[in-house]
C-alpha cells in the first residue's frame, strides 16, 4: 500500500491511498481514517499504476499544453490563461467525470470522435522540452523555462498560489 502526498502538502490536502496487491481491505480502511482524521481528503486508487490518477491526469494536460505552444497553436501564455479564466474556474467544484455527465455523454462521445485525433498522443516526452532542460531553460529553477521567470515574478507566482491555497483552506475547500 502507499500514499501520495501532493504538493505543498500543507495546504493541499489530497492523498491517494494506493492498493498494493497484497493490500488488505483493513489496511486500506485503516490508513484512510487516519489520513481523514488529520485533515487530508484521503480518495481510494483501486490499483498501482505509474501516476496513480491525480499525476496522470496532470500530465496528460501538461502534455497537450506543451504540444500546444511546441506546435506554435498559442503561446505559454495563452495556454495558461485558457486554463486559469476557462473551464480551470470550474475544476475545483466539478471534475472531468462529473462534468461529461453534466454535458452529456453523447456530446462528448461527438467531440471525442472529432478531436482526438487532433491531440498529442506520443508516448515519448516532447522534443522542445528535452531541448528545454538540455539548454538548461528549467523553469523557475534557472530563471527561464517557456517564460522568463527573474526571481520577483517567480516569489509573485508562488505568493498568488499560496495566498489562493490558504483562501480556499479558510473556506472549508
Amino acid at each position: 500500500m502507499g500514499t501520495h502526498f501532493w504538493n505543498p502538502p500543507y495546504l493541499i490536502p489530497l492523498v491517494e491511498v494506493v492498493r498494493g496487491e497484497d493490500t488488505s481491505n483493513e489496511t486500506m480502511d485503516h490508513t484512510f481514517s487516519l489520513l481523514q482524521a488529520v485533515g487530508k481528503h484521503a480518495v481510494r486508487v483501486n490499483r498501482d499504476v505509474p501516476g496513480f490518477v491525480g499525476n496522470r491526469l496532470q500530465h496528460a494536460l501538461w502534455r497537450e499544453a506543451i504540444s500546444i505552444v511546441e506546435n506554435g497553436i498559442a503561446d505559454a501564455s495563452t495556454v495558461d490563461e485558457c486554463i486559469r479564466f476557462g473551464f480551470g474556474l470550474r475544476l475545483p467544484v466539478l471534475g472531468p467525470i462529473e462534468n461529461t455527465d453534466m454535458v452529456g455523454t453523447d456530446l462528448i462521445l461527438a467531440i471525442h470522435e472529432y478531436i482526438l485525433k487532433h491531440l498529442e498522443s506520443s508516448p515519448e516526452p516532447s522534443p522542445l522540452l528535452k531541448n528545454m532542460v538540455k539548454e538548461g531553460a528549467l523553469g523557475f529553477k534557472s530563471g527561464r523555462g517557456f517564460q522568463d521567470w527573474p526571481k520577483e515574478k517567480a516569489d509573485k507566482s508562488r505568493k498568488r498560489l499560496q495566498e489562493y491555497l490558504l483562501e480556499v483552506m479558510k473556506r472549508g475547500r
